[in-house]
């Protein structure tokens, strides 16, 4: 075998399978520069034929969807929505229209569960398998992939995945991926609601909310009080368990306040609100099964 024949088969074992990235808006850009910083050049399409300029290392957009399809085996889908991810896969050019065997594709899109299912099912006529994986940047960490299939689908992907990705979680069947992804983006979206609520009512005691920032941070640098007591509660653990009506009380008392303080400026804190009254549900340790 010549030289030149042996760095063909080398350059061909370390790229394959080959990867195609549609859509290269925040995601999809950094999913395709981390395709190409890892030596997995991308075959790209987006709607702006000038959309990879600025992005390292990666070649101008396809003409379609398709010829993306045609030059890939998983094709990464960052589109905007349930209705593009249709179009891109389902339109005279799209995805579909150039299946071939083997071809799988990654919905990166956050879409409802229920859409995954449809898409998986619109694939597997062409003969084309689905994996979902939510995207989120974890900083300073790079890409985290969330992601949702079966285990052969998972393994066949996988080397795509993990160039790009600095941790790929595989949550379980199809549409793990996806739940996990929303219920992270509903820690986030209460997370900015909690902080609105508690920045309006310190400073309607005269105090800058900078102050709030500067007193989270230091009581609590990496930032381990917000899965603290799931913790607790995944662990289910006797000792946890006799504590619940002691935690119970100090939250009522100190959401009280909250609410007492709130009044006085006529802040509404519909997110304190709730967590005070459903407070022996958030704190609840389930019992632990017998396998007896």
């Amino acid at each position: 075998m010549s030289t030149q024949t042996q760095d063909a088969t080398v350059e061909f074992t370390r790229t394959a399978p080959r990867a195609g990235v549609i859509g290269l808006g925040m995601i999809g850009g950094a999913v395709a520069v981390g395709l190409a910083r890892s030596g997995r050049t991308p075959a790209v399409y987006d709607i702006r034929p000038d959309a990879s300029a600025g992005l390292a290392g990666v070649p101008a957009p396809a003409t379609s969807p398709a010829q993306v399809a045609r030059d890939s085996d998983v094709v990464l889908l960052a589109v905007v929505d349930a209705d593009q991810a249709r179009q891109v896969l389902c339109a005279d050019d799209g995805v579909l229209s150039a299946a071939h065997s083997g071809l799988i594709v990654v919905l990166l899109s956050t879409v409802a569960v229920p859409v995954v299912y449809e898409l998986a099912q619109t694939c597997a006529k062409k003969g084309v398998a689905l994996l979902d994986c939510g995207v989120t940047q974890a900083v300073p960490n790079g890409l985290v992939a969330i992601l949702g299939g079966d285990d052969a689908t998972v393994a066949s992907a996988m080397p795509v995945l993990s160039d790009f990705a600095n941790d790929v979680v595989h949550c379980g069947p199809l549409g793990a991926g996806m739940a996990t992804k929303i219920a992270r983006n509903i820690i986030t979206y209460g997370t900015w609601r909690a902080v609105h609520e508690a920045a309006m009512v310190v400073e309607s005691a005269g105090v800058d909310p900078a102050k709030l920032i500067t007193v989270v941070e230091d009581a609590d640098p990496g930032g381990t009080t917000l899965f603290s007591w799931l913790r607790n509660q995944l662990a289910a653990e006797e000792g946890t368990r006799k504590m619940v009506p002691q935690v119970r009380r100090l939250m009522d008392k100190d959401l009280a306040a909250a609410q007492e303080l709130a009044s006085k400026s006529a802040i509404s804190v519909p997110l304190v609100d709730a967590a005070r009254a459903n407070g022996a549900e958030t704190l609840a340790i389930p019992q632990k099964e017998s396998h007896e």
